[in-house]
Parts: structure tokens; sequence; C-alpha cells
């Protein structure tokens, strides 16, 4: 999906795009990265989700910019606030998904002194899952013209603080709807992202959602516990791998209408080729084997596993890290939401199959929930600062700096989460604070694959997902995104997928040409009063 028309002259659109390391930015970016962090860590502890705080980031850097005092006006710059919401997000999914639910694993397997060995490799796969998104958005395979609808939102957030207008009202009365919606317990941003992300792969995360909330009481099966919806994303996630190498090794003649529309907007344009797509792959590939590495190490792994079977679990655990980081990319990328948990545990389920002993395993399932949430969150912050510097001329230079600059950003979050992490998990552990997730993986690690069923129906829903996902190719996703609605299962999110779904055609009908924009801005606003909502639920308890 190409996001709406570029806006021209935003405030600090200066030739040279500001730095991360600016003394007011950087100042409110440790700030506001310390209260992303505790965010995170209380609402998966609490409530075992994590919320995008984003918008939050951009709203406060907005606030500060009105303040004429000690350099703080810089902040009307909309690339400074891109920046500072860049960090505070980055913070918060990398302290509550990649760091604190990791650690968590170990500890709850009963093993706290492996926590500190788990925290180093969870260190190491949030620093590759960031690098390795850096190197490839915007390319063909996860390009900026997708629909990344989160992303969408904080840049539309701060577009309507900077220019006001008739679009800050559109956004605005979206915002309403999400904060009114998800105070009253509804999953808003399922309505925001049908309005903003491709319609098919849309369709079909509502139908999985819809199947997965009422299929229990219709037939009495329990999806889930007979690993129905992890077959699903097996088939999906296979073949998905298999289009995305088909496209990194073949290159793609241009044509001349795009060509056409290229030089009309060189926004249009990837700046990443598939060269250097392969080339970041292999490379995240061996950096996650290395990492992998270190803490089988340092996790005694070797106690458990002879020399050959050692090197086969490094192996599997880098192969996992970085597929599981693709499809959960995959998927935030189209529907703005993504399964790490569960595409976890089907990694969990592997390692079971082929039976790694427990404590591999454990110290593998945390690796690999390492890595995801950071790559699919900086994507998110990506597509922002893209849809504020489109408009720039000369564009390629500009946007490369910005998106150089956002990765800074991004890694003092990251930094930010390592130290708040390392200082408050005994705290939460100790108090029996602990993500539900985690849980989850150290029961089924020490439980196991009793029943022989639960290979066959693997094997069996694995195919359905891969004709789904071949049906729909790769620029739809639609058998990762089906196997997502399965997965996450939020009730009543599917009829709020399907009623946004039939708004957008229906008004689109109506309305014609600037339906698309319209609709975009009022999704964007529904994201953006989501995330607020969920942020105020945090103060509020």
């Amino acid at each position: 999906m190409v996001s709406p028309e570029p806006i021209a002259r935003l405030t600090g659109d200066e030739d040279r795009h500001p730095g991360a390391f600016g003394p007011v930015t950087l100042v409110l970016t440790i700030a506001l990265s310390v209260l992303g962090a505790i965010i995170g860590l209380h609402l998966v502890t609490t409530l075992g989700i994590t919320a995008n705080t984003s918008v939050i980031g951009a709203l406060v850097a907005m606030l500060v910019g009105r303040v004429s005092v000690l350099g703080l006006r810089a902040m009307r710059s909309v690339h400074r606030q891109n920046l500072v919401q860049s960090a505070i997000s980055a913070s918060t999914f990398a302290a509550a998904n990649a760091l604190l639910t990791p650690i968590a694993v170990p500890f709850v397997f009963g093993r706290p002194d492996l926590v500190w060995p788990m925290l180093v490799g969870a260190v190491a796969g949030l620093a590759v899952d960031a690098w390795v998104l850096f190197r490839i958005f915007d390319s063909r395979f996860m390009p900026a013209t997708a629909a990344w609808p989160p992303g969408v939102a904080a840049a539309e957030t701060i577009i309507a603080g900077d220019r006001g207008g008739r679009r800050a009202v559109i956004l605005a009365c979206g915002g309403v709807v999400g904060f009114g919606g998800s105070w009253l317990g509804l999953s808003m941003s399922a309505a925001g992202v049908a309005f903003i992300g491709n319609m098919w792969a849309l369709g079909m995360f509502g139908l999985g959602l819809l199947i997965a909330q009422y299929e229990p009481g219709l037939l009495g099966v329990n999806l889930n516990a007979q690993y129905i919806p992890h077959g699903v994303m097996i088939g999906a996630g296979v073949v998905a791998l298999v289009q995305a190498v088909l496209m990194l090794a073949r290159r793609r003649a241009r044509r001349a209408a795009g060509t056409q529309q290229d030089a009309a907007d060189p926004s249009l344009e990837p700046t990443v080729d598939e060269a250097r797509v392969r080339r970041s792959l292999a490379g995240g590939y061996l950096l996650f084997v290395a990492g992998a590495l270190v803490l089988g190490l340092v996790g005694g792994v070797s106690e458990d596993l002879s020399a050959p079977a050692l090197v086969g679990w490094v192996l599997l655990a880098g192969f996992a890290a970085l597929v599981h980081e693709i499809i959960v990319g995959l998927a935030a990328m189209h529907a703005g939401w993504f399964p790490a948990f569960a595409v976890t545990l089907i990694f969990l389920v592997v390692g079971l199959l082929v039976g790694i002993p427990p404590l591999p395993l454990a110290l593998l399932v945390g690796y690999c929930a390492a890595t995801g949430p950071a790559f699919a969150d900086m994507g998110y912050d990506f597509k922002a600062g893209w849809l504020l510097r489109r408009a720039h001329r000369p564009y390629l230079p500009f946007e490369l700096a910005g998106r150089r600059q956002q990765f800074l950003s991004a890694v003092i979050g990251c930094a930010v989460a390592v130290v708040v992490v390392a200082v408050l998990w005994q705290t939460y552990f100790r108090g029996g604070q602990l993500p539900p997730v985690a849980k989850v993986y150290a029961a089924t690690v020490k439980a196991g694959l009793a029943n022989p069923d639960h290979v066959v129906n693997l094997a069996l829903w694995a195919i359905p997902g891969a004709l789904v996902q071949l049906l729909g190719g790769p620029s739809r996703q639609m058998g990762i995104l089906l196997a997502t609605g399965l997965l996450v299962a939020t009730p009543n999110a599917g009829w709020l997928v399907f009623a946004a779904l039939i708004v957008r055609v229906v008004y689109g009908r109506i309305r014609g040409g600037p339906a698309e924009n319209e609709l975009s801005l009022v999704g964007a606003g529904i994201i953006a009063g989501d995330s607020i909502a969920a942020t105020a639920n945090v103060v509020k308890k």
C-alpha cells in the first residue's frame, strides 16, 4: 500500500536532518526511554501485552516544543519529535518483549542462575534484530510503501500537531473513537489497521480472529490445545520464506510506468537493493549464530549436549532467530499486529520434535523470543520517519540521514531498556511479577509433546496454511495473516476488522479518490487513541 500524499514543508524541514545526539533531543530521549521501559515492564507483567508508546513520545515532544526556554523550542521540529518517539517505542518493546520475557524463561524453569547468561543472549539477539531491520528497510522485501499501520498513526499525529486544520480534526475524531472503544475493552487497533493496511491481508486476519473466537463454541475443539493455528503458521511460514528467497534471487525489471511514477515521486523508489538485503540477511544469520554460541557457552548448554549436538543447537538457534524476526516483521508490516509469542512457541515445538533436552531448549526459546518485536517496532518508526521526510528535496540524502539518526535514537532507547531491566528484574521476579508467556514457554518445555496427535495436526494444518500463503503471494501474506488471527485470538477484534473494511469499501465508492487518505487519517487516529488509552491504563493501575 502506498501511503497518503507527502506533506510539504513541515517544521524543521531543513537541509540537514537533526541529529540524535543534540543536547535537548538526547536528554528528552533518555528521559522518555526510561518511562517507556517502565511502562513496557508493567504492561507485560500485569496484562501480558505491550502498548505502542510512540504516539505518547510524539505528544510529549510536541508539548516540550511549545516551551520557549533552555532551547526546548527546538523540539518544534517534526524530525526531532520523530527521533524521540522512535526511542521511547524502542525502549518499551525492548524492555518488555526482547529482554524481560526471555530472561523470565530460565527463572520460571527453576534456574535463576541462568538469568544473567540469558540476558547476555537476549541483548545480542536484540542488537542483531535492530541492525538487520536498519539494513533492509525500504527494500522490495520490507518496503516503506507497505502499511506499517502504527507508523502511519505516529506520523499523522506529528503532522496534525504541526499543521492543524482539517487533518487534525479528522485525526482527533478518530483518536476519540479509539480511546473510547479501548477504554470500554475493545481492541480498537484492529479497526484502525483495517483502514490502512492491505484489504486482502486484513480480511484473512479478521477471518482468523473470528474462527478463533467462535470455533470452540461451535465445534468444541480447542484450536491452541491441538496446535492447529501453529500448523497453519508453519505451512504459511515455509512458503513465505521460499517466496522471500525467490524475491531476493531475481532482479525485477523496472516497468516504464513504474519508472515514470518514481521520477515524479522519488520516495516510491526503494533505497535498498536486493543485493544488500541478501548480504544483510546472511550477515544477520551469522551474527545470530555467534550470539547463540555465546549464550550456549555461558549458559552451560554443553553440559547437556555432545559437541555435534551443540553445533546443531547453535545453528538451529540462529536459524530460529532469523526466521522468527522475518515472520513477525511480515505480519507487523501488513497488519500492525505480530504473533511473537505464537511463532516462538512453534520453534519450541520443533525443538521438542527433534529431541532437544529441556534446559538447552528453554535457552533456545528465550533467545528466539528476544528477536522479532524490536524488528517490527523499528519498522513502524522508520515508516513514520519516511512519511515525514518523503516530501523533502533532494529526497535521498535526507531520507538516508534521517533513517540513520532514527536508528541511533532507537539504539539509545534499547540501551536504556537494558539498564532498566538489569536493575529491576529481580524486584519484579521476586515479587511474582512474571510475563505470562514465559510461564507458558517453561511449562511447555517441561511437559513436552505428550500427545503424538499434536505432531499429526502440525503436519496436516500446515497444508492449508501453505496453500493460502501461496494463493495470496508475497505482497499480501494472506497465509501469515490468517495464522496471525488464529493465534492472536483477541475477542471481537475480527468484527471490528470487518466493520472497518466494509466502511472502507462503501465510503470509497461514495467519496472516490480522497477516501483513501481520509480513512488512513481515521485509522491513524483510532490507533493513536488506542495507544493512549493503553498507556493511561498503566497510570490508572
